[in-house]
């Protein structure tokens, strides 16, 4: 049995930074792995601990040499190998939106065929919230979105998953859907683990597999997106802030009488 998890290196900003073109100038940028995708990388991981039979895990991510750092913190976690797609053509490409990140998912699951994927709900950068579902659409899977609970126990076992998904208002949906699926992980859905110091280093002798788009069958087509960054910049502020000094008396009032001055509550 197999199970794929997507993961993704995502750009945190510096509160001070500078603007290059149509991107943050990369010397104001750290990487770290997307908080929604450490869930669905605990997920996996149980999922496999929790098996009668042996399954392994397989991440796959899109991103350049450098993402290989964060993927191996995947790794150390108890990810079995990676797969990595990346070529000049994907570096060449203006913006990866959801539907060619999902061509190119869509040829890592036609070439390891796995029981389950599971991705998380969204990323911290650009926060689409749609690439799993598009994926399991264009892999033709069941899917289930915002994940907040899976019954770890056996979901491998009897080919269904049984799971709460989040829903407006609050609402939890419980469900049961068949495999193979695309699962969409929620924050929350469990406590990711550390990554151990016998973890990271087992880490570092395990494959991550470089694929560029020949090797998966495709062609700088495949990163040919419908949508295009026209232009970045930091937004002014429309007003300044007002700050108010001393305990929560004496805050609440200056606040008093700034509304006042204001005429709000005034007749």
């Amino acid at each position: 049995m197999k199970v794929l998890v997507t993961v993704k290196e995502v750009a945190e900003v510096e509160d001070d930074f500078e603007i290059a073109d149509l991107d943050i100038d990369p010397r104001y940028l750290e990487y770290d792995l997307n908080e929604w995708d450490e869930y669905a990388v605990e997920a996996a991981v149980q999922l496999a601990e929790a098996a009668d039979e042996e399954v392994e895990v397989v991440s796959a991510t899109i991103g350049p040499e450098r993402s290989e750092e964060t993927v191996r913190m995947a790794l150390a976690k108890g990810v079995d190998r990676a797969v990595r797609v990346w070529d000049d053509d994907v570096e060449a490409a203006e913006f990866l939106d959801v539907a060619s990140k999902v061509r190119l998912l869509e040829a890592v699951v036609a070439e390891e065929d796995p029981d389950i994927v599971l991705t998380g709900v969204q990323a911290n950068d650009t926060g689409f919230g749609a690439t799993g579902v598009a994926l399991a659409d264009a892999v033709g899977f069941e899917w289930g979105a915002v994940v907040n609970h899976l019954d770890i126990e056996g979901v491998l076992a009897d080919g269904v998953a049984h799971v709460h998904r989040e829903l407006e208002g609050g609402i939890d949906e419980i469900t049961e859907i068949d495999l193979p699926a695309v699962l969409t992980i929620q924050t929350g859905i469990n406590e990711p683990r550390y990554a151990s110091l016998r973890g990271i280093r087992q880490a570092q002798s395990k494959e991550i597999a470089h694929k560029t788009l020949s090797d998966l069958g495709l062609d700088h087509e495949a990163v040919a997106g419908e949508l295009f960054l026209t232009e970045m910049y930091e937004p002014e502020a429309e007003s300044d802030a007002t700050y108010f000094d001393g305990d929560a008396g004496e805050q609440a009032s200056q606040l008093a009488t700034a509304l006042r001055e204001k005429g709000v509550g005034a007749e």
